[in-house]
């Protein structure tokens, strides 16, 4: 807890003091919260240049930028230069003493959530708790080499000298696989191989589509289960249903041999302190329902091993026209780690089936209609995790990927889906949460008590329907749920529907209240003004540019909600409101919903952040009133926003969000119902969809078996999971060869940007020259001896671009990807057009040593460079190494000792020193990333 600097309140949190000072009647608070909201409006400030814009004046005022910051947790070795440094403000010059403890108050809490997120992100290690009872998840008995999967699968094939078997050679294997997974249409397959000679000419033992299709079908090993496909009947009329035996599609999913090494078979609390009191939850074994569902499961099968089941289901279309849908039905489970989960390409989900797609517009009546929509959805999940029943209370004997057998418990966990089918599962009605009672009416409160719908006396409703339908229907009226005929989730073992309804952060936060956010402030601040702030934004590697603007855009996917909400908040900072009422509150809300936003999609919780999480709720809710005051909303009553109330306890339950995004089975539906729509003929084409995924499935297994055959058979060893990695190990990448050769000084200076640059270099060499490193020449000595410094040299090698790509930490198979990126090109001449040069802002560190952002300092990189080698012993003592790439710097002011109050981010300006920009040449390893500034536009933005 924190204490109040004006009447020593000691009681408050991180964000409750701001809102204690708003809001206290105590005259000093009052006066400390004047005092510094009268120092925020009285700062002369001017607008900020676009960084992509040529500098028409190199001695104009210095210009204010709000900008958002990237940290990284690593540290250059390279000096800071004193002498081109602006000296920093002096705080009791500038600043009423009231407005100085508020500072310290504000560091302090920095200091203390900076504390919080490294506990969190495992920067000092952390403690795991096996559960109590060892025999949960241990082996039935010990397993030898032949019981491993790919064994298991080696037996199945008739050559086991011929690795590509049943394929004849290596090439046909790798043709049947393109085929199948990379190629165009059977018929078009077909028509290739039918042209002369080319199936000899290859070896191919297959003449077309229809033989290579017999050889997968009859001579390759089934991985995962086949469709089967059945009819259900309701309301006396017959529906079909394609699913797989659900208990089949497990043992593929946890005998998998991708998985064998990542799989995790008994719960665990991890901690962040030896003291055990700042819990961590990552993984979904690292919550709190995987622990007590255990418990349970002891006291009736003591030793077993819990599968939780994820469920999915989500209706898509799969044309464009003619308005063709599929209703598939996905599965994973918690053992698989998020990391692989969210990977589509990994294979972690499988296909379980596909619902009927029927409107029933043979029932005239919406009413009945809908209450037969929704028995026939639980009528076919009913009998699609009918399995489940008495798999999970007596357990199923199960092998993972190394052949270890267990006694498996597959249990209903999660359930993922949108708003529609939360309903549609739970079977409350629209406008209520899914998950809790309150009131349709109090869904927008912030303070309204609610609880988690009582299982027990829901199924005491479902059980009156043998007493008659008026019965039954009162009965599910007072229980607050629809009059469903035997729900899915009733006779399932240890199942709450309304506990495994999950998060979803793509329809309610980026497509639900992202989307409502976005109309409420083109209402509030104008269309005009929010598309003319898109249009200016500078560019970076992490921004994506709305040159159009965001008002007008529609079908908004949950990308580009994702992509507007890295400056949304930055380009309303200055803005004005109708009436000319004040913008702090309005600052307040957006910043509140984005920080929670942002909490939500971490991917390591501690008890500490959680309250991070709900805090942040607290700041929107406590400021959102101004969109009642503009005119804009009547009420708050959305369920996506009463949803967020359940993020923190749903994490605590189930693991982070990442665990269960909708996000991943919004991508399968590519994979498993769009592409396999359109390998049909679109006659009865659910048949050849199953189908044709099935081959599929063959293929990648048999490909799973081959790589294994070439790598010697090898084994992976399992490894004990861990907090992900969130400090995002990157490592800093330059191109081989540079993007300009030969690049003269002169060029460097017109087209680059690079001003001083002779001088900026001439200082750097100097500098390193210095008899005394201890003692760092500065003024007008440094000055004389750069003097002195002549370049035997006329050109130098440039290059335009530094990257960064991610690292696998923890041993997932992550491909390297680009996470960030500095551009520093020059203007050039495109025909007659000037194509403006490109220079990116970024964050240097500094090498001080200092804690947090006062080691870093925000630079705008002209140019990068790389001396000629042979130039390095003149210019520099052997006893200096000279880094490899050097860049040229223009400065930003520092950090000053806060943030703002309102919005959070730092104001910059540019540098100067006698009425010129100060730079620097820098090592390229000290600069930590790009970072994104974003001009203060002014009241209006300029429209041109």
């Amino acid at each position: 807890m924190h204490t109040c600097p004006a009447c020593g309140r000691d009681d408050l949190t991180f964000t409750g003091i701001g809102q204690h000072l708003a809001k206290s009647s105590d005259p000093r608070c009052q006066a400390l919260y004047s005092q510094s909201r009268g120092l925020a409006g009285n700062e002369n400030l001017t607008a900020a240049e676009d960084p992509r814009m040529d500098d028409s004046d190199e001695n104009e005022h210095a210009e204010i930028v709000d900008g958002d910051y990237f940290m990284d947790g690593t540290y250059g070795e390279a000096q800071a230069e004193p002498e081109w440094e602006p000296p920093m403000p002096d705080p009791a010059g500038d600043w009423p003493q009231a407005q100085e403890n508020e500072v310290a108050d504000e560091d302090h809490d920095r200091d203390a959530r900076l504390q919080v997120q490294e506990r969190a992100q495992g920067h000092h290690g952390y403690v795991a708790i096996p559960y109590p009872d060892s025999r949960a998840g241990q082996e039935i008995n010990q397993h030898g080499g032949n019981d491993a999967a790919n064994a298991r699968y080696s037996f199945q094939l008739d050559d086991k000298d011929n690795i590509y078997f049943p394929f004849c050679s290596q090439t046909e294997w790798e043709i049947a696989w393109w085929s199948k997974l990379r190629g165009p249409s059977s018929m078009a397959f077909t028509d290739l191989l039918a042209i002369d000679s080319v199936p000899e000419s290859l070896g191919l033992s297959f003449k077309n589509a229809k033989e290579l299709n017999a050889i997968i079908d009859h001579e390759l090993p089934t991985g995962r289960p086949k469709f089967k496909r059945e009819q259900i009947i309701v309301a006396r009329e017959a529906f079909d249903v394609h699913y797989r035996d659900v208990i089949e599609c497990v043992k593929a999913l946890y005998g998998d041999p991708d998985f064998t090494e990542h799989l995790t078979f008994a719960p665990e609390r991890h901690y962040a302190d030896e003291d055990q009191t700042t819990r961590l939850f990552h993984d979904m074994h690292t919550g709190k329902w995987w622990w007590d569902t255990q418990k349970k499961l002891d006291q009736h099968h003591p030793g077993g091993t819990i599968i939780p089941i994820i469920i999915s289901t989500d209706k898509t279309q799969v044309t464009m026209f003619r308005n063709k849908a599929a209703y598939p039905v996905y599965l994973t489970i918690g053992n698989i780690p998020k990391e692989i989960c969210r990977k589509p390409s990994r294979g972690a989900h499988i296909l379980l089936g596909y619902l009927p797609t029927t409107r029933l517009e043979h029932i005239s009546n919406k009413a009945s209609r809908r209450r037969t929509m929704a028995n026939l959805y639980h009528a076919c999940m009913s009998r699609i995790l009918a399995p489940l029943e008495s798999a999970g209370l007596d357990g199923v004997k199960m092998r993972s990927g190394d052949g270890a057998l267990r006694r498996c418990h597959p249990l209903f966990a999660c359930f993922v889906g949108d708003y529609p089918e939360q309903v549609l599962a739970t079977g409350v009605k629209f406008g209520e949460c899914p998950k809790c009672d309150v009131d349709a009416d109090e869904t927008g409160s912030n303070t309204a008590s609610f609880h988690l719908r009582n299982l027990r006396s829901v199924l005491d409703a479902l059980a009156t329907l043998d007493q008659g339908n008026l019965d039954f229907v009162r009965a599910c009226a007072a229980a607050g749920i629809k009059p469903i005929i035997h729900p899915f989730w009733e006779d399932l073992p240890f199942a709450n529907i309304f506990r495994a309804i999950t998060p979803d952060i793509l329809h309610q936060l980026y497509q639900g209240l992202v989307k409502h956010l976005i109309g409420w402030l083109s209402e509030a601040c104008g269309a005009a003004e929010i598309d003319a702030r898109c249009r200016r934004l500078p560019p970076n590697h992490n921004i994506r540019l709305f040159t159009k603007g965001i008002t007008t855009l529609s079908h908004v996917s949950g990308t580009e909600h994702a992509q507007i909400c890295r400056f949304l908040l930055g380009i309303i900072i200055d803005i004005r409101l109708p009436n000319n009422l004040n913008a702090s509150r309005l600052l307040r809300a957006v910043r509140g919903l984005l920080d929670f936003l942002y909490l939500a999609q971490y991917p390591c919780h501690s008890s500490e952040t959680l309250e991070l999480l709900q805090e942040a709720l607290d700041v929107f809710h406590d400021n959102k009133e101004i969109f009642i005051d503009l005119g804009i909303r009547n009420s708050f009553n959305l369920p996506k926003l009463h949803a967020t109330h359940h993020y923190p306890l749903m994490i605590t339950m189930f693991g982070t969000t990442d665990n269960y995004n909708t996000e991943y089975t919004e991508r399968l539906h590519i994979d498993l119902a769009k592409d396999a729509y359109r390998a049909t003929n679109h006659k009865d084409e659910f048949v050849q969809m199953t189908i044709w995924l099935e081959r599929k499935e063959k293929i990648l297994r048999h490909e799973k078996y081959v790589r294994w055959r070439l790598s010697g058979g090898c084994e992976a060893i399992p490894r004990h999971s861990r907090p992900p990695d969130m400090t995002h190990c990157r490592v800093q990448v330059m191109t081989k060869h540079p993007s300009a050769k030969a690049v003269s000084m002169q060029k460097l200076v017109e087209d680059y940007g690079a001003t001083y640059f002779r001088d900026a270099l001439a200082r750097y060499i100097a500098r390193h020259n210095s008899p005394d490193n201890n003692q760092p020449l500065q003024g007008h000595a440094l000055d004389d001896l750069a003097s002195d410094v002549h370049f035997p040299f006329r050109t130098l090698p440039v290059f335009h671009k530094i990257k960064w790509l991610s690292s696998d930490t923890r041993g997932h198979g992550k491909a390297p990807v680009t996470v960030d990126s500095v551009h520093a090109k020059p203007q050039q001449h495109v025909g007659s057009h000037l194509v403006v040069r490109r220079s990116d802002t970024v964050l240097v560190s500094l090498g001080t040593g200092a804690a947090g952002i006062e080691d870093f300092r925000v630079g705008q990189v002209r140019a990068i460079f790389v001396l000629p080698p042979a130039s390095i012993p003149i210019l520099f003592p052997l006893t200096f190494r000279v880094p490899k790439h050097l860049a040229y710097i223009e400065w930003f002011t520092p950090f000053p000792p806060a943030p703002d109050w309102n919005h959070s981010l730092y104001k910059l300006s540019r540098a100067q020193h006698g009425g010129e920009r100060v730079a620097s040449i820098v090592s390229v390893a000290d600069i930590m990333s790009s970072t994104h500034l974003i001009p203060r536009f002014g009241a209006i933005a300029p429209r041109e």
